[in-house]
């Protein structure tokens, strides 16, 4: 093979695959298979010297199709789940206890709709991708720093309802891959108002180091760490 396919290819493939098995077939073999435990990932979030500083945690499974066709409920049901593996009764051992962990909230968790743990010493609240900014949004981000939480801004573009916000957030996180086109003016509004900036989605050496030229602090991607299951073995990749 010449190229790599990537996540979203296989992420397109594996739904044509889905929707061409007839919807009895695939109930019957779910029933073989049993009932799915869902699963958490969790990828770290490093300093430049390549400490690790946080991690970020994901849901993982198969029964819900690929996140692009979630609904809100679905994100809300992942989210509960991610949450009470990290700050529930019996937290999962493979997630360290003095280790920062941002995960996805959603609006509904954002407005107060939904409750949070009451672990702002711990939980950053990372806001959802393509997040529609409006007064209820201000509202509810004013209110959950008030508790203390920190929040983080995903694929920060400058966007006018991004910048609204930016007063309110700790992390503003800057998808690398985008960084030479946007550069400079992107980055000086993203630090505007004090926030600490992480580069995500690194993939390459040279990405990394264009991040680092810009003055980004913290750094996440496969390049340094992938993304893996908490009750398997994580190591930092040779990134830095």
């Amino acid at each position: 093979m010449t190229g790599s396919i990537s996540d979203s290819a296989l992420a397109r493939l594996a739904a044509a695959v889905d929707e061409s098995i007839p919807p009895d077939l695939a109930e019957q073999w779910q029933r073989q298979l049993g009932p799915e435990h869902p699963l958490v990932a969790r990828q770290g979030i490093f300093s430049p010297n390549g400490r690790t500083v946080a991690y970020e945690l994901s849901f993982r499974s198969t029964q819900f199709g690929a996140p692009q066709g979630w609904s809100s409920s679905d994100h809300e049901r992942a989210t509960a789940h991610v949450l009470q593996a990290a700050f529930g009764p019996e937290p999962l051992d493979a997630l360290p206890p003095d280790q920062l962990l941002f995960v996805r909230c959603t609006t509904a968790h954002l407005v107060g709709d939904l409750r949070l743990p009451d672990r702002p010493d711990r939980l950053v609240l990372v806001l959802p991708r393509g997040l529609q900014i409006d007064t209820a949004i201000i509202i509810g981000v004013e209110r959950l720093r008030r508790r203390g939480f920190r929040v983080a801004l995903p694929s920060f573009s400058d966007r006018p309802g991004e910048r609204r916000l930016l007063p309110l957030i700790d992390y503003v996180k800057i998808d690398v891959r985008d960084l030479d086109v946007e550069g400079h003016p992107v980055v000086r509004v993203a630090r505007s108002c004090g926030a600490t900036l992480i580069g995500e989605f690194v993939e390459r050496p040279d990405q990394l180091a264009y991040a680092r030229e810009l003055g980004l602090t913290l750094f996440q991607g496969n390049l340094l760490q992938r993304a893996d299951l908490v009750d398997q073995p994580l190591a930092p990749r040779a990134g830095f």
